[in-house]
């Protein structure tokens, strides 16, 4: 017995591993164009599902899709309305996602290694490789399917899984709870179905056990955003709030309906398995229709629970230790520092183009609060640095202590960005009583969108030193500067047509562009000590392949 619940549990941990390294892949390789996607086709209700719908298939997860999301919501950039419509198709998604991957195509497997490790280990682009990660993925949950499916197999022999399931077959209600409980312990609905399922298909869940299981799924996988988004803005956690209300309710109401009428699932298939993942997919199609028509009303009750409020923001304690007398502690706790001076420009930004649109006073004050501990944390950085300077540091010590304070610098510049140049402009813009045009305002959010990422890859990599991700971040800065061109040229286009919001606008559209470019270029040194390091760093561009060995 303990060999066979080692093998599910290696079964399942692969199962989870898999579904994350095509979630990875995703983002890694084709995140830019993903976000710049859902953000622009959520116009509407419809399309917005229907872009969160293709978002979750590819991705595999409709919580990165509420991730997404939430994102645009705190930055000002999608409605309410649409992002909740974008999260309900994502659950669609991810219930088309999870029935793709149990298409028996097993035999596949080792045609789809040859190929994913061939684009991984060969690819000589960054999207070639993470293509190549993203078919190894692949793979490997089918590989873990067929691993879980034999894993199960002795267990129907067993006098103790029969009374366990038995009992389960009697009490709907407990394995809903599991259900829940393993979506949200595993921050995976897509992985815990897909268990299910396999589990299923051998004979070990009855039908009604299975249906209950994945509706308590369904639960789960919609507390995960609410509970991601906790410490997020008030319009971010009455999106996903307003989800949990429309698909877990939707998930309780179901199962209420399977307790009267259990012999009902007999019409989804002719076995358990079938059953479980076509009322998965039924239930998440029921779920999206009857949802678009409840948006309005279920974030008008979120509206009412999650008021608008000013909660108190207690005193942040620095990170800079003046006691220490080792300099490798020191330094580190100096980074510690400029991770958190990061932190604050990123909740700087993310609502500044909001105000272009939509201005509030209490946005204005937070960014001029978060600018002032990023001006104080950039003086005692530097005061910092300067004392353990005062010291003997060895060579490197004396290096990361540089790159540091440079770090720190450029920090600083862009929250200056934010709280001077951006805040003005959209100042001028509401005080001139003018708007930017349509194409002008989409234009701004996707390069804003493009900036985000990038200031978020440019934290991660502050966080990790990992020097794959600086490589990217040095890469991406070619291609905010590829953007702006472009962008720059779109609005001449606009202006020699005759376009009247671009010709009232032209200017402050353009310093726009200029000052989110200079936000990006800062967070971009970041990259740049880590990537000079591994001899990957040329002194004008990054070193090919060729050049780096």
């Amino acid at each position: 017995m303990i060999q066979i619940i080692g093998n599910l549990a290696g079964a399942i941990a692969l199962l989870l591993w898999s579904v994350r390294l095509v979630r990875t892949g995703i983002e890694r390789g084709f995140s830019g164009p993903l976000r710049t996607g859902v953000r622009r086709a959520s116009q509407n209700n419809a399309t917005a599902a229907g872009s969160g719908l293709i978002a979750a298939i590819a991705m595999q997860s409709s919580t990165a899709v509420a991730m997404l999301v939430a994102g645009f919501v705190s930055a000002g950039t999608l409605p309410l309305g649409s992002s909740l419509a974008v999260i309900l198709g994502a659950d669609l998604g991810s219930a088309i996602a999870a029935r793709i991957l149990l298409t028996p195509i097993s035999a596949l497997v080792p045609l789809l290694l040859v190929i994913g490790v061939t684009f991984f280990l060969k690819g000589r682009t960054r999207r070639a490789k993470q293509s190549g990660r993203i078919v190894i993925g692949i793979a490997l949950v089918l590989t873990s399917l067929s691993m879980i499916r034999v894993a199960t197999a002795p267990l129907q022999d067993s006098q103790a899984t029969e009374v366990v399931f038995s009992y389960l077959a009697q009490d709907l209600l407990t394995s809903f709870l599991i259900g829940a409980v393993l979506a949200w312990a595993t921050h995976s609905s897509v992985a815990t179905v897909l268990a299910v399922v396999a589990m299923a298909s051998e004979g070990l869940l009855l039908a009604p056990v299975a249906a209950a299981i994945v509706l308590g799924a369904n639960f789960g996988g919609a507390t995960i955003p609410v509970l991601l988004t906790l410490t997020g803005t008030q319009a971010a956690k009455r999106v996903m709030l307003a989800n949990l209300f429309i698909r877990g309710g939707g998930a309780l109401l179901a199962l209420l309906a399977l307790l009267q009428w259990q012999a009902s699932i007999a019409l989804l298939g002719s076995t358990a398995a079938v059953q479980s993942i076509n009322l998965h997919l039924a239930f998440n199609a029921v779920v999206l229709f009857a949802g678009m028509v409840f948006i309005r009303p279920a974030l008008h009750i979120v509206s009412a629970v999650l008021p608008n409020a000013a909660p108190s923001k207690p005193r942040r304690i620095s990170a800079l230790d003046p006691t220490l007398t080792d300099p490798d502690r020191a330094l580190a706790c100096a980074a510690r520092e400029v991770l958190e001076m990061g932190e604050q420009v990123h909740g700087m930004l993310t609502p500044v183009l909001g105000l272009f649109r939509d201005w509030d006073e209490d946005v204005l004050t937070a960014i001029r609060e978060s600018e002032d501990e990023v001006d104080r944390m950039h003086f005692e950085v530097k005061l910092y640095i300067a004392r353990l300077q005062e010291g003997v540091l060895t060579a490197d010590q004396a290096r990361r202590a540089m790159d540091i304070a440079s770090i720190s610098n450029h920090l600083e510049d862009a929250g200056d960005q934010v709280s001077t140049n951006l805040i003005d402009f959209a100042q001028r813009l509401h005080a001139n009583g003018l708007s930017f045009s349509d194409e002008g305002w989409r234009d701004l959010c996707d390069f804003h969108d493009q900036v985000m990422s990038n200031v978020q890859l440019g934290l991660n990599v502050l966080m990790t030193g990992d020097a794959e991700a600086a490589i990217q971040l040095v890469e991406e800065k070619d291609r905010a500067r590829e953007a702006e061109q472009r962008l720059q040229a779109h609005h001449l286009d606009r202006l020699r047509s005759g376009n009247t919001a671009s010709v009232e606008t032209s200017s402050l559209h353009q310093e726009t562009i200029r000052a989110l470019k200079q936000v990006n270029t800062a967070f971009t040194y970041v990259a740049y000590p880590i990537v000079e390091a591994t001899g990957g760093l040329l002194s004008s561009r990054l070193a090919t392949p060729d050049d780096a060995s």
